[in-house]
């Protein structure tokens, strides 16, 4: 006979609901409504997802003075629930200590600190019946999962709809659509999963790929009492597009002593300075030849690369996350980007929202992301500057600015109305041309003629590299594609 009453068997299935949402999901919003018992407009988030833990707390305690707060107590669908129940409640008693652990590893860097939490939180298990082993999983689990809101909470901002959603998807990135299904058979496994994410420059993709990077599960050594490594170790990132071509084999994969000129050392490329646990970013993906393209294949194919010089082979077991500004579909279509090697990456595709849709959907974003770029700068929360760099930047450049630069354009408008009292943009046609912002820029009506016909002369010119071609196209005489290319470049 079950022990709970109907009332504890329909609360604690909400408890177990919530457990699996995705926590940047609508739906693990209404649970957490229903839990708390609140409607979800009468409260902050904060402040709901609070009453909500308390609610849960509750219940359990009540569990404890009967006796029933322990797994082995349940059987059939109620010990699943409740199984899941009881993890989510000793989990959410700990998240201000896993935090602070987190904060303490980001200063100590590479080297793992002691997890002073890890022994309260594998007491609670044992304690609500949990064997040993499971609680050192668990533990690990609990771990990842704070890591990961910690990351994707923080380090990308923003309460416009996209960027909802774009949260959304990063968690989903790291968990799957499924947390039970990831916990069961995948949190080791995800190395066969790349990720590509897409977007227009100084959009936050950068940020995006270490909160996948540093999300990663990693087990806990109860010897050390400290993680098998650090998660900030568990992240390396490569612009491809600072190096020349003779040089990318060399940073990707490394090089023995003497494989060429130069070569007065044995090189670590970053394949070998991935870690098991963590990932490595491949920025401006785009911009690689084929030949790098058809080794990058293999290694994500084989899971092995070869350093430059040698002739043993080594594993890679990491993720691999990719980004590019760059439009693939039509780099595809000239051949300039295999749809094999494509077909590697996109096991998820994620488009990174650009600044001006964001400011678009809702009218309180840019005042968000001023908040935190004027606490980066000045290391306190001067709300006042803030608003005032605001109500600059409604004069100059005005409400209709595209913001082609997107948040890294908005951090150094920041900075130059700090030092000069107001931020008036200049943009070479060239590099509006690169950041694919010549239709937003239309849109917002900021665009010149000039500027379009010397983005458009640029954009034949690097396809046919003759200003004849250019000329001829165009039906522009020589001097004057030559005039529109010198303003574009």
């Amino acid at each position: 006979m079950d022990a709970l009453t109907q009332r504890q068997r329909s609360f604690f299935r909400e408890v177990a609901r919530a457990a699996f949402a995705n926590p940047f999901s609508t739906e693990r919003a209404e649970v957490d409504d229903v839990i708390a018992r609140e409607s979800r407009r009468a409260l902050h988030e904060a402040k709901r997802v609070e009453r909500m833990m308390n609610a849960v707390a509750g219940e359990v305690e009540e569990l404890e003075r009967s006796g029933l707060a322990d797994v082995r107590k349940h059987s059939g669908e109620s010990r699943s629930f409740m199984r899941t129940a009881l993890l989510f409640d000793v989990f959410h008693r700990h998240i201000d200590a896993i935090d602070r652990h987190i904060e303490e590893q980001l200063r100590a860097g590479d080297e793992p600190a002691p997890a002073l939490f890890a022994t309260a939180i594998q007491n609670d298990l044992l304690r609500r019946g949990f064997s040993s082993e499971a609680s050192l999983h668990f533990l690990a689990i609990f771990f990842q999962l704070r890591r990961a809101f910690y990351f994707i909470a923080r380090g990308l901002l923003g309460e416009s709809a996209s960027m909802r959603r774009f949260r959304e998807r990063l968690w989903q990135n790291i968990f799957t659509r499924d947390v039970q299904l990831y916990d069961e058979y995948l949190s080791d496994r995800m190395e066969d999963f790349s990720t590509l994410l897409l977007g227009e420059t100084g959009t936050g993709k950068g940020a995006a790929a270490a909160a996948i990077g540093r999300s990663g599960f990693i087990p806990f050594n109860p010897r050390s009492g400290c993680f098998k490594e650090s998660f900030t170790r568990a992240f390396v990132s490569l612009n491809l597009s600072q190096f020349p071509e003779t040089l990318i084999e060399s940073e990707l994969f490394g090089h023995r002593k003497g494989a060429f000129t130069g070569a007065m050392d044995n090189y670590q490329g970053i394949f070998a300075r991935c870690s098991p646990h963590g990932a490595i970013f491949l920025d401006e993906i785009g911009d690689v030849t084929v030949p790098i393209q058809i080794k990058l294949l293999h290694v994500l194919q084989e899971r092995r690369f070869t350093p430059v010089g040698s002739h043993e082979p080594q594993r890679f077991s990491g993720r691999v996350i990719a980004a590019t500004n760059r439009p693939l579909d039509t780099l595809r279509a000239e051949g300039k980007f295999r749809d094999d090697f494509y077909y590697r990456l996109c096991s998820d595709v994620i488009e990174v929202p650009p600044l001006r849709q964001r400011i678009q959907e809702s009218p309180t974003e840019l005042q968000q992301l001023l908040r935190e770029i004027v606490v980066r700068i000045t290391g306190d929360d001067a709300e006042h500057i803030a608003k005032d760099i605001a109500a600059r930047l409604k004069k100059s450049p005005g409400r209709n600015h595209a913001w082609p630069g997107n948040v890294r354009e908005l951090e150094q408008a920041t900075r130059q109305i700090l030092l000069t009292g107001v931020y008036s943009p200049t943009r070479a046609t060239a590099q509006i041309l690169k950041n694919g912002d010549i239709l937003a820029a239309w849109r917002a009506g900021t665009l010149t003629a000039a500027e379009l016909v010397a983005a458009y002369c640029t954009d034949l010119y690097q396809q046919f590299r003759t200003y004849e071609e250019v000329a001829r196209r165009t039906k522009l005489d020589g001097r004057t594609v030559k005039k529109y290319l010198t303003k574009g470049s």
